[in-house]
Parts: C-alpha cells; sequence; structure tokens
C-alpha cells in the first residue's frame, strides 16, 4: 500500500516541475526555457488572469458552500433507513441510493437531458396541463446553476456518502438502545439521544475531509454540463485548469494554478483540524 500511495500521490508532485518552465508538450522539461516564478505571478498580476481566477473561485466556493448544507443528509438518511422494519426494503433503497455512484456523469447528463430539456419527460407533462405555453429547457439556462449542480451531486452520492454511517450505526452499543426502550423512550427520542450523538464525531471527522478537498470539485460533472450559456457561472477551478492546460495549450500556467490549489486545499484542512482539535477534541490527526 506504501508503494501504491507513493506511486499514485507523491510521484507525479514531479510535474509541479513544469509550472517554473515554459513548457512545451512532447518535449524534455530541461529543454524549455526556465521562467522561475513567472506563472505565478501572472495569476495575480495579469488582469485578465485575475479576473478570469475570481470568477472561477467565487464559482468554486458558492458551489462548495452550498454544498456543506447538504453534508447532514447522508448521516440523517442512514439513521432513518436503518430503522426500517422491512429488511429486504432496507437493502433495496440502499441499493438503490448507491447505484448512482457508479454511474459516470457523461450517463447522468444524458439522463438529466432526457427528462429536463425542451422536448423532454417535464416540458411535455406541463405543456399538457397547461402549465407553461412554451418548453423550457432547465439544464441550458445558467440560471440557479449552482443549486441545479448540487442537486445532482447529492441525488448521485446520497447511497454512497451514508455508507459510513452505516458502519458506523453497526459500530453502536445496542444496550444503549434496550436501556433507553426500558426507560420508555420512544423510536425518535432514540434517534435524538443516541444514534445522532454517537454519530456526530464520524460526521465532524468526514467534514474536516472534506474541508481539505474544498477546491477539489473535480471535472466531470461540469464538464458534462458546461455550454455558452451557463459557462461563466459553471466554471470551476478543476475545470478552468483543464480548459487552460488541455484545451488552451497553457501547461505552465495551469499546474501553477494547480499548485496554488493544494497549497490552499492543505492550509484549510490543517485550519479545520487545529480547530476541531481545539473545540471538540476530535480530528484526524
Amino acid at each position: 500500500m506504501i508503494v501504491i500511495v507513493f506511486i499514485f500521490n507523491y510521484l507525479p508532485l514531479w510535474g509541479w516541475s513544469f509550472a517554473f518552465f515554459q513548457y512545451k508538450a512532447g518535449k524534455s522539461v530541461w529543454d524549455c526555457v526556465f521562467v522561475g516564478w513567472d506563472n505565478f505571478t501572472a495569476l495575480f498580476g495579469n488582469v485578465v488572469m485575475r479576473r478570469n481566477l475570481v470568477r472561477v473561485l467565487t464559482n468554486t466556493f458558492g458551489i462548495h458552500l452550498l454544498g456543506y448544507l447538504f453534508t447532514p443528509l447522508p448521516l440523517l438518511f442512514a439513521v432513518f433507513l436503518s430503522e426500517m422494519r422491512s429488511k429486504k426494503f432496507q437493502k433495496f433503497v440502499q441499493s438503490a441510493t448507491t447505484l448512482p455512484n457508479f454511474v459516470g456523469w457523461v450517463v447522468i447528463y444524458s439522463l438529466v437531458n432526457s427528462f429536463l430539456s425542451s422536448g423532454g419527460l417535464v416540458n411535455t407533462v406541463l405543456m399538457d396541463t397547461g402549465l407553461i405555453t412554451e418548453p423550457n429547457n432547465f439544464m441550458i439556462s445558467g440560471d440557479h446553476i449552482w443549486i441545479k449542480m448540487v442537486l445532482l451531486q447529492q441525488w448521485k452520492s446520497l447511497g454512497w456518502s451514508a455508507i459510513v454511517y452505516f458502519a458506523a450505526i453497526a459500530g453502536i452499543d445496542q444496550e444503549m438502545y434496550e436501556a433507553a426502550m426500558v426507560d420508555g423512550a420512544s423510536r425518535m427520542q432514540r434517534i435524538r439521544y443516541i444514534s445522532v450523538p454517537m454519530l456526530i464525531p464520524t460526521y465532524f471527522v468526514l467534514l474536516i475531509m472534506g474541508i481539505g478537498n474544498f477546491l477539489n470539485t473535480g471535472v466531470d460533472q461540469y464538464l458534462a454540463f458546461s455550454n455558452a450559456l451557463n459557462k461563466e457561472n459553471i466554471e470551476v477551478l478543476d475545470l478552468y485548469v483543464y480548459n487552460l492546460g488541455i484545451k488552451g495549450g497553457q501547461i505552465s500556467f495551469s499546474v501553477a494554478v494547480g499548485i496554488m490549489k493544494s497549497v490552499v486545499a492543505l492550509t484549510l484542512f490543517g485550519m479545520a483540524n487545529f480547530a476541531s482539535k481545539k473545540i471538540r477534541g476530535t480530528s484526524v490527526f
């Protein structure tokens, strides 16, 4: 495992050296012009680059902050699913909600488009019922695109994110529930005073780790749903780096942006871990 982590997590850090050269694809880095910190200073020195960076950071922070509002949802979903009397129905719901996690964003885009496009199911039903007179392509528009992306993320990852909480629930001492039942506690009281408090430490550990990935939004979802009308509001930092490096050919500058992202993420993770350790006594390390 140490060798695998080294190969896939530490060895690629050699690519950071491209940020200090005017790198051209296909050439050895040593055959390229050394520019030092020029790519980093261009992040803030160039007016156009600075404006674009502020825009994509605003999108990234906005989408992530909205996503944090839904972080208790997997915990609550796991709790209420664990309280189902029918084990068969419980397993069916758990499987059905976990399955979307293994479906690619391109497939999900096709599915969403078939429902929400101008000729999709939703517009057809709304027009047939007389609620609207003209079809509306909900996903092409840039209006409320942040909340649309967050809701799709929650739908896709809800079951998968709840697995950790299912494991934590299984580890709760059943004698606590039995003692509460003897004392006359109702099912909702057992959830409120036993299940949820016992899961809070797990929630905060996952939250701290999530803060460490604050700027890591991924590319797939936003690349699939991006178009000319919503590009300004959907382009997050990872997609910006992709567009710069792969589409624009500015490999060195895109690597510099990626390094900045990693430094900020590490700083946020350290601050969140320190604050949690001081306030709650719970931390990742």
